[in-house]
Formats: structure tokens, sequence, C-alpha cells
């Protein structure tokens, strides 16, 4: 039985049963089905409650005389995506500006989960960032097609006619490969921040563990900016009109 932390322990005292039975009905058999809730789950699950309260506070408050420090602080983000979203994309950026956000404010958080005592980074387990991952490269593909329609094609044949048939399985590979660079990179940053810390606070629990905080706590909001800005890359190619 692994390590669990408190609120896994929780959802798994409480819906350990009929999670498993879902899993079973899906043919999916867990490793542990007395608690088939893992903590990654349960800290996305936690990132994914407070993200809705944040709106749903947002929403509520919503000023335009008196905005509150909520509103401030989403009217920044909007700003900040929108920003990067029009220098990247350029013209029509506005549909994937919500995307975008929730993507980025995301991962984020779950990168700066591991910061908080008694919880974790889920993007620290390879499985989460893989999800990001993947969400992400159907999510270009699709808005590619949906802009450009069968000429998207285009895309994987090159420039050259008659190079088409050698370019064709490069391209498709390149663009697999692309969600192992974005899974790898992700897990990579912050597996190591959480280990580095950990080890750290165990050999000395004050004063030098202090510093890799600050350092994980860099590299947290690095790793999700990477992870955002290369996101609206894939996207500014996709929906480009001039493959």
């Amino acid at each position: 039985m692994p390590k669990q932390l408190l609120l896994t322990k929780l959802l798994n005292h409480l819906f350990a049963a009929p999670v498993t039975a879902l899993l079973h009905a899906l043919h999916v058999q867990p490793t542990y089905p007395q608690a088939p809730i893992t903590n990654a789950f349960a800290m996305e699950l936690l990132v994914f409650v407070f993200l809705l309260a944040y709106f749903l506070v947002v929403r509520a408050g919503l000023s335009v005389e008196k905005p509150g420090a909520a509103q401030h602080l989403a009217e920044m983000t909007h700003s900040f995506v929108s920003e990067q979203g029009e220098s990247i994309i350029g013209h029509g950026h506005e549909r994937f500006t919500s995307y975008l956000t929730a993507l980025f404010l995301f991962i984020l958080l779950s990168n700066l989960m591991g910061l908080v005592p008694g919880l974790e980074s889920p993007t620290a387990n390879a499985v989460v960032p893989l999800g990001f991952a993947l969400v992400t490269f159907l999510y270009y593909h699709y808005h590619g097609i949906r802009a450009n329609g069968p000429a998207y094609i285009k895309q994987f044949l090159g420039p050259v006619w008659w190079l088409s048939w050698l370019l064709f399985p490069i391209e498709v590979i390149s663009h697999c490969a692309r969600v192992l660079s974005l899974t790898v990179r992700l897990y990579a940053n912050m597996f190591a921040g959480d280990l580095v810390t950990l080890a750290f606070f165990s050999l000395v629990p004050v004063g030098i563990p202090l510093v890799f905080l600050g350092l994980h706590l860099g590299v947290a909001v690095v790793q999700a900016y990477v992870f955002f800005l290369l996101a609206a890359i894939y996207l500014s190619l996709a929906v480009a009109h001039d493959h």
C-alpha cells in the first residue's frame, strides 16, 4: 500500500467502493482496490475545487466601480494570457484564451502544491503531465482541422511535393514527440524539485531548505509558463493558414 496523504485517505474512505466498481465496469483493475484513489488524483481534485471556488467568487463579486482583490487578480491573469495569445497566435486568439488560462492556472497551482505541508505536487507524477500534454495535443489538432479543413494535412507534407512521402512520417513523429517533450519537461523538473526540497528538509530542518523552497517556487512558475507558452505556439502553428 503506497503512502497516502490525509485527503487521499479521506477520499478512499468515502469513495473507494464506488470508484473501484466504476473501474471494474471499465475493465480496469486497480492495483489497490481498497484504495483506488491516488495522491495525484486527490491533489488534482483539490486544485479543481480551489479553481472552481475562485472563479465563482470572481463571478459573484464582479463590479465595475469597486472590484475586489479576486477580480483584480482575475483581470491581471486574463490580461497576461490575452497579451501572450495575441503576440503568439495573432488574429483570433480570443477563442483560445479560456483554455490557455485554465491550463496555465491548473498547472501553476499543481506545481505549487508541493510547497504546502501535507500536500504534494501532482505534476511530480508522470501521469498528470502526460494528461496535460495529450489534451493539448488533441486540442491544437482539433482547432488546426477546424481552421484549415482538409488543407491542414499540408502542414505534414512540407513545401516540396515530391518529398512529401518522406516528410509526412517525420512530421507525424515530430508531433507525437511534442507529447513526450511536454510531459518529461514538466514531470522531471517538478519531481526533482520535490525530491531536493524533501532531502534538504530531512537533513537540515531549518535555514538552508528555505533557499530550496524559493528555488522550487521559481521552478513551479517557470514550468507552468513554459508549458503554457509551448501550447500557445503549437496552437499558432496549427491554425495558421499559410502551411
